[in-house]
């Protein structure tokens, strides 16, 4: 929701997204999951958004990993995909030298560890 022309203040979509929930009275753990979703804080830094990013928490729980997997196993078109996939596709969309592409590749270990505990759970549920 954070990518919509309207909400698009900062061109931070998990930032705008976060801003735009709090403006409709959203729940405060939705906002903050919003705001923190498949580590936002890494690129809030490369942004230089990590002091407006501060104002969220991150709450490093299994449903943030949950979430981060969700974002992480689903093309832009809604398709299920491999996580390692996703990543794959992220970095030729946006191509070398990105500031996206520089993301992902940094945040790849974090977000691929999230994902595989995702299934773990899961699995362990089952």
């Amino acid at each position: 929701m954070g990518y919509a022309p309207d909400l698009a203040t900062t061109g931070f979509h998990p930032l705008d997204g976060a801003r735009y929930l709090e403006q409709i009275d959203a729940p405060d753990r939705l906002i903050h999951l919003v705001a923190h979703h498949s580590y936002a804080a890494l690129e809030a830094e490369l942004r230089g958004l990590a002091d407006e990013l501060a104002d969220y928490k991150d709450e490093g729980t299994a449903t943030r990993d949950a979430l981060w997997c969700c974002d992480l196993t689903t093309t832009p078109d809604g398709e299920a995909t491999d996580a390692r996939d996703r990543i794959a596709e992220i970095k030729q969309r946006y191509g070398p030298g990105d500031l996206v592409t520089t993301f992902i590749t940094n945040a790849s270990p974090e977000l691929l560890a999230a994902v595989d505990q995702t299934w773990t759970r899961v699995r362990q549920a089952s």
